[in-house]
Formats: C-alpha cells, structure tokens, sequence
C-alpha cells in the first residue's frame, strides 16, 4: 500500500478527487490509502487561527508554523519518507520526479498544502522537497498536491488496470520517452470529414510504430523545444526533424 499524508486546510477537496476514478478505485482496492490532517484540528486557541500579519509589514496573512508543525508530528510516517511543500518557488515537478516518489522502498509521500500570502519560512525545515506545477501562482498548494497524488498513483503497480497504458503515453517510457505523445483516434474513421490516417487502420505495426514516433516528435518540436535538446536522437529521428525545417 502506498500512502500519501496531506496536510491541508481544505480536506474537503481531497476526499472529492480522490474518490473518483482510477484514484479511488485504487483507494477502494487497498493500493492506495489517503490520509488527511487540518491545521486547524491542532490550534490551541479559541480561534483556532492558523493564520498571522506577517513581519516587516505588507498584504495578506501568512500560515502560522505551530498548528502545521503539530499536524505533522501526528503523523506515523517512516522516518526517511519524502516530505513535500507545495510553493511558487519551488523546483518543477515533473515525469521523473513521479517516478521518483513512486519507487521509493517508503511507499509514502507527505504533502504540505500552503494558502494565503505564503506560509512562515520555518515550516520549509520540515520538507525535503519544494515543488511548484510551474511559473504561475495558485490561491494554495491543495491543486499541485492533488496533481502530485494523481501523478504518482498512476505509477503505482495495481492501480492502473493496463500498464502498457502507461508506457505508451507523453513522458512514458516507450517510444514517447522524453517527449510528447502522438495523437490518437477511435471510431468513426471519417468523423465530419475529418479522417483517421490510413497509417493507423492498416494494421502494419511498425508502420504505425514509425508514425507515431514522428508525429511525437513533430508536436514535441512545435510546442516544446526545449525537451528535444535534452533528448538523444537517432539518427532516423534527426533525419525526420531535418525535413520539417
């Protein structure tokens, strides 16, 4: 069973997602357990306040260390597990850093959801790991975590019924390694006169095989440079690329 420990102030949002589909059949079947823990549940106060003006003046509220720091020593997490805080400045997550977390011999992950202005900077002692979806900002870490979960249960053995699924998909480990997929169709063939390749209905699978690494790496060169610069090509691959210039 892999486990995931989130500290949030919405729980709410977490029990919706994550008993639906692929995530919750996973949580059904026992692959997957979601654990949830609300700062407010260890406030001390009568207020319960999470929340504080922060030092040095300026706008909004910033998360108060105490009640996420009581939250987090509640858990019964395995000393060594990945410990996450989702925030704007932190590195990007990605396809290998899923891999990552998912191939851990801990089999839990523990997420630490932000909100307001930002969160006190004490609270970055007790993460390993700060990750952000990319260069934009979210009204709080609840979205990148649920993002993260999604990401990562994928990869866990039993929770994806078909595992070449898996494999055949944008950043896979198939011949999209790396770079983006290739587009796919179903039934009909001609849908408003728009028309399956006859590549794709001719049952030649290599034939097939050559096409969708090609449309992949036409559609990874339109919109994402930057992954094929990183990425070894053979030389069938640069001899296509040449040909679109």
């Amino acid at each position: 069973m892999f486990v995931f420990h989130i500290i949030t102030l919405f729980p709410e949002m977490f029990e919706t997602y994550c008993s639906t589909s692929i995530i919750g059949r996973g949580c059904e079947s026992g692959v997957l357990k979601i654990e949830l823990y609300n700062p407010r549940d260890f406030c001390t106060d009568n207020y319960r306040r999470v929340d504080d003006t922060p030092y040095g003046g300026g706008a909004g509220m910033v998360m108060k260390p105490e009640p996420i720091f009581a939250a987090f020593e509640s858990i019964k997490r395995k000393s060594n597990s990945p410990v996450i805080l989702t925030t704007p400045r932190g590195q990007v997550f990605t396809q290998k850093l899923a891999h990552d977390f998912a191939e851990r011999e801990e089999n839990e992950l523990t997420i630490i959801c932000g909100r307001y202005e930002g969160i006190d900077e004490r609270v970055a002692t007790l993460s390993t790991h700060e990750i952000s979806l990319g260069d934009f900002v979210l009204t709080g870490g609840e979205l990148p975590a649920l993002a993260i979960i999604d990401a990562v249960s994928r990869l866990i053995p039993g929770v994806v019924g078909q595992a070449l699924s898996l494999v055949d998909e944008s950043f896979g480990s198939g011949i999209f390694q790396g770079i983006l997929e290739a587009p796919q169709y179903t039934k009909p063939p001609d849908f408003r006169g728009m028309l399956v390749p006859e590549v794709l209905r001719n049952g030649d699978h290599k034939a097939i095989a050559k096409w969708r690494r090609q449309e992949a790496l036409k559609i990874t060169r339109q919109r994402r440079p930057d992954l094929l610069a990183q990425l070894p090509l053979s030389t069938e691959d640069k001899q296509y690329l040449e040909t679109l210039s």
